[in-house]
């Protein structure tokens, strides 16, 4: 694992400049889940993205480190193989349980 690089910053002076943006970030989060809550459930089973969103956000709070590196693993299509058709235009932003669109 690649050594980790100091912040030039201190812990007070990351909070004073990011703090809101941050806040913004999670009550968007919160309120995408109270939406998901509130909606029709269409066959029972939980959306694979819901799903990922759920694992990051244990990531986020698991006191370990690399979150970001985790959270991007967790959301990344590790497929090596090429599609011979794409399955749609745009992306999922999570990979399918089955590799469907991966």
């Amino acid at each position: 694992m690649p050594e980790s690089i100091p912040c030039p910053l201190t812990r007070r002076e990351i909070a004073d400049a990011y703090f809101l943006e941050h806040r913004a970030k999670l009550l968007d989060i919160a309120a995408f889940l109270d939406r998901i809550d509130r909606a029709a459930d269409d066959d029972g089973d939980e959306d694979f993205r819901i799903s990922a969103i759920r694992s990051c956000l244990a990531m986020l709070i698991d006191g370990e480190g690399d979150r970001a590196r985790r959270v991007l693993d967790q959301l990344s299509d590790h497929s090596t193989e090429p599609l011979d058709t794409a399955p749609m235009k745009g992306a999922l932003g999570a990979p399918p349980p089955d590799g469907a669109g991966s």
